[in-house]
């Protein structure tokens, strides 16, 4: 049975190992654009819930750690896979509630759970991507629950079986048979499950890793593993400059486990440094002084955990309690996501009561979101995520609130604007949100960017640094000029007839440019167009281009 301090400590490892690995997972996106890349949005998913359940004790019942970890991961949820990894753990907690600790066959049921939850939550399921792997993962699992009862055989046949399957994703998907990679989706919840089963198994926590790390950063990596356990309660430290007959430091560490735990003791040739956990401080420092004397920086520290940990959770209820919902003071308000002080203004001046800061590159969490719906003072808020990779998160952001909200799905700048611009306020919900969404889908968005890696995509071979641009987020063609990729977009964009054309440049693109931009489109599209000009200041896009 695994109980609940194993859990715990399994979903920390599992947070720190894919924290570890997320830029492998990072180069395996296939789609060569600068975005919100897979491996960072599970990382600070999971990443979220490492501090909560650090504070639980080692007798925590594994169903207060599981829930705990799922409320976290689903608040952090940034991504469309961080969404999803956050339903695979609630589906978890769901199966695991009321346990003290659980079997195989408990684990099997509850892993059963999380897929379903994350399936009913996409709403065109494609297979070859972490749904897949989590699906045969589950599948494992019940036919394993069958056969054994041990933890570690069980959690090494459901972690082989996923990682077959990643393997497999190569062939199920075009796009990642061309690039010859597996879906990054999939093999984040490899890692993390591969992570967890390791723990399971009697391993340790695993380590953060830093290049070069100086001595005194691995003592602090070592010792805040444990910053969770208060068995005894004084957190003691010092560091001692040996004396020239000091006895090995390995008796010191051996009398210290007599009085404590949680001892990490680091040593070289000069100096010795100890953290203990204990109740008799006094006594660890005695010892200490058979191996030499006490240092002035740093000064020897003890400190009651036990306080420590009541002042931390007291500042946790001020915090929560310090934000206060709105009340509601009209009839409709709106959270918009846009990244750049110009589309920041400009949502604004549209009528935008918050605006979430975020885009490609940096997705907000779920609670973020949630917490511009509940700063919206009005009765029913519209979202407008702006971004295919942040619906996901603002839609489960719905689920925390019981406030009347409705998440339009705009996918680009351009369509959010749009959507803003097509409401009415004297018309009701239902006919505003009918009409807010044709209003949006009939923009078209044009994108110049840059390519983040090299890539084989979509029959472009394409190279870092070069200008990608992108026709309603399909990639159209490259080039070498940003000005001229830009007037090659528009006049694709422009073909099936425009009004209107609206020209956003961002933060690395000069106003001089931007007019340049203006005048050579103005003088090669048809008298009838009119060309606007916005100082938007987003990142990751020269230009964000919108045609009406």
């Amino acid at each position: 049975m695994i109980n609940g301090a194993l859990f715990r400590d399994a979903v920390i490892s599992a947070a720190i190992t894919i924290n570890n690995r997320k830029r492998e997972v990072d180069e395996l996106n296939v789609y060569p654009v600068p975005d919100g890349d897979t491996g960072t949005n599970m990382s600070m998913t999971i990443g979220n819930a490492v501090d909560e359940l650090k504070r639980m004790p080692a007798d925590v019942p594994i169903s207060e750690a599981a829930s705990a970890a799922a409320s976290a991961l689903l608040r952090g949820a940034r991504g469309n896979s961080g969404v999803i990894l956050s339903l695979l753990f609630r589906g978890i907690s769901k199966g695991l509630s009321g346990l003290e600790s659980a079997s195989c066959e408990n684990f099997a049921a509850a892993l059963d759970l999380g897929v379903q939850a994350a399936y009913k939550a996409v709403m065109k399921p494609v297979e070859g991507t972490i749904l897949t792997v989590a699906k045969a993962a589950a599948a494992q699992a019940k036919e394993s629950a069958l056969s054994t009862s041990s933890e570690t055989l069980f959690w090494n046949d459901v972690c082989s079986e996923a990682e077959a399957v990643l393997a497999k994703t190569t062939e199920m998907l075009p796009q990642l048979k061309k690039a010859g990679v597996v879906d990054a989706g999939g093999m984040g919840f490899a890692i993390i499950i591969r992570a967890m089963s390791d723990i399971f198994a009697g391993g340790k926590i695993a380590i953060p890793t830093e290049k070069n790390a100086p001595a005194e950063d691995s003592f602090k990596t070592a010792v805040s593993q444990y910053d969770g356990d208060i068995t005894y309660t004084y957190c003691t430290e010092f560091m001692l400059r040996k004396n020239k007959d000091c006895p090995d430091p390995f008796m010191l560490r051996a009398y210290l486990e007599t009085i404590g735990d949680c001892v990490v003791l680091v040593d070289d040739e000069k100096y010795i440094k100890v953290h203990v956990h204990t109740d008799n401080p006094g006594n660890a420092l005695q010892k200490a002084l058979e191996f030499g004397c006490f240092v002035n920086d740093p000064r020897p520290k003890i400190e009651n955990m036990r306080i420590q940990h009541e002042n931390k959770v007291k500042e946790a209820k001020e915090i929560e309690a310090g934000f206060t919902p709105a009340e509601p003071e009209k009839n409709f308000g709106f959270v918009a996501v846009a990244a750049g002080h110009g589309l920041v203004s400009l949502f604004s001046d549209l009528g935008a009561d918050v605006v979430v800061k975020g885009g490609q590159t940096m997705n907000p969490s779920t609670d973020d979101i949630l917490r511009a719906i509940l700063s919206t003072p009005a009765k029913t808020v519209f979202v407008l995520p702006n971004n295919k990779n942040i619906i996901m998160a603002a839609e489960q952001a719905v689920k925390l609130t019981d406030k009347s909200v409705c998440v339009l799905q705009t996918r680009t700048i351009p369509q959010g604007i749009a959507a803003m611009m097509a409401f009415d306020e004297y018309a009701d919900l239902s006919e505003n949100r009918i009409n807010m969404t044709k209003a949006f889908e009939k923009v078209s968005t044009g994108l110049i960017t840059f390519a983040a890696r090299d890539s084989e995509f979509e029959g472009h071979s394409i190279k870092e640094g070069e200008i990608l641009a992108l026709d309603n987020s399909k990639l159209a063609f490259t080039e070498k000029d940003i000005n001229k990729a830009a007037l090659k977009l528009v006049k694709k964009l422009a073909k099936s007839g425009a009004s209107y054309v609206t020209v956003i440049y961002g933060s690395d693109v000069t106003e001089a440019d931007a007019e340049s931009l203006q005048q050579l489109l103005q003088s090669k599209l048809s008298d009838k167009i009119e060309v606007m000009l916005i100082n938007g200041g987003q990142p990751v896009y020269y230009y964000i281009l919108s045609v009406e």
